[in-house]
């Protein structure tokens, strides 16, 4: 069995909750304390990509850079984007503007790196009604960028969606 490793990173704004998603995929673990991340803090997580045969079978090892996202950062940002073959953009869906700023992370990443592949995590989703999550969803659906693969709603408290935002940017990869 190969393995290969990739970089991909968390981009958001602060609070949305990488960090914690990162933390559900890596150690299967959650916790409501905030704490910010200064700068970049990189996590690793080996997945078996499972093939139809047994032989074919690929391992990836994801390098995953959280990013820090305050505002100032933004302009040093990219930096930390170099050499990047995915991300992950996080927006918090109990904090509107930060679904307003997803466009912006993308076309910030993307400036770096173009061939990119990008997934959109709708975070938090547990903390809102179900009837709105399908609507928001709907609305934040990015379409008109060919290397937007999918847009999930996440919660790093539940578990939701955690694994297969990682998985789905992962099969990409390969």
């Amino acid at each position: 069995m190969s393995t290969i490793s990739k970089k991909i990173c968390l981009v958001g704004d602060f609070g949305v909750g990488k960090t914690s998603l990162i933390r559900r995929f890596v150690d299967k673990q959650f916790n409501d304390k905030y704490l910010s991340t200064v700068g970049v803090k990189i996590s690793r997580k080996l997945i078996e990509l499972s093939e139809t045969e047994p032989q074919k079978a690929q391992e990836i090892q994801l390098i995953i850079w959280d990013i820090e996202g305050s505002n100032k950062f933004k302009a040093i940002a990219p930096s930390y984007f170099q050499g990047a073959k995915g991300a992950i953009i996080v927006a918090d869906l109990t904090r509107e503007e930060t679904l307003h700023h997803i466009l912006d992370h993308i076309q910030s990443f993307l400036a770096v790196n173009p061939k990119s592949c990008i997934v959109i995590a709708l975070n938090k989703s547990d903390l809102i009604e179900a009837e709105y999550l399908e609507k928001v969803q709907h609305l934040y659906q990015i379409s008109d960028q060919k290397c937007v693969l999918a847009n999930y709603l996440t919660s790093a408290k539940t578990g939701n969606n955690v694994d297969e935002i990682f998985q789905v940017l992962a099969h990409s990869l390969i």
